[in-house]
């Protein structure tokens, strides 16, 4: 089974190919050009270079969300335009999940969070076993503080990955000792683990069509949260 993933979901922006379950190649990029620049020469690359036929993929993959709302568009609306003209399955995945299936550690716990401003982080937490990451928890938006209070109930390693992984150090490193932040090679997230997040999705039967493939949000844009805060204010100062 043959694997095409894409990661747009930050800064960086990746691509990988997955072939039997091997990495057959992987190009990754951190310049803060903007994704719709860089993809799909990106995508073309390494098509080109692993000599594979797009009509030769099985599963288009990407990370659906949380991140960058225009970075998450992109991202999906990249796949879902490579995969519908074929007809092909995509793999809707969550990009906290994908963090975690990069790891290379056996145990422990990895503890993903992407920063989302406003003192606030993007993050799941999974346990590793020596297999596939275990989700600890949902995905969810909560402040860099009420992590870290939940943090303090572990006793294995935690390892900080994502763009908010030197944010939550900084914030935990005097009061947590078990608190790990992993090197810059593996910090971020991949297409790569993109891909083996969506190898498992297939094995579990949980593909999707282009069609259902949509961007999944934990909470609203900057734009619509503050004019819903201004409706807010307005409808206080009505009642009085």
């Amino acid at each position: 089974m043959k694997i095409l993933a894409i990661d747009t979901s930050a800064s960086p922006v990746s691509a990988a190919l997955l072939n039997d379950g091997l990495l057959a190649g992987e190009f990754f990029l951190n310049t803060k050009t903007t994704h719709s620049q860089t993809l799909m020469p990106l995508v073309q690359s390494l098509l080109k270079t692993t000599d594979t036929d797009i009509k030769d993929i099985d599963v288009f993959a990407v990370n659906a969300g949380p991140g960058s709302f225009t970075g998450v568009r992109i991202g999906v609306a990249t796949i879902k335009g490579m995969s519908m003209p074929l007809n092909k399955p995509c793999a809707s995945v969550s990009t906290l999940e994908a963090m975690a299936y990069s790891m290379p550690f056996s145990h422990g716990i990895v503890c993903a969070v992407m920063d989302a401003r406003c003192q606030q982080v993007y993050n799941a937490l999974f346990m590793l076993n020596g297999g596939k990451p275990e989700r600890i928890t949902p995905d969810r938006a909560l402040k860099i503080e009420e992590l870290q209070a939940e943090l303090e109930y572990y006793d294995d390693t935690v390892y900080l990955v994502g763009d908010g992984a030197e944010l939550c150090f900084q914030a935990y490193r005097e009061t947590l000792e078990n608190v790990v932040l992993t090197p810059e090679n593996i910090r971020y997230q991949r297409a790569y683990g993109t891909a083996k997040a969506a190898e498992q999705l297939a094995a579990e039967d949980r593909l999707c069509s282009s069609s259902a493939l949509q961007p999944m949000y934990l909470r609203l844009p900057q734009a619509e949260r503050e004019l819903k805060a201004r409706q807010e204010k307005q409808a206080k100062q009505n009642e009085h």
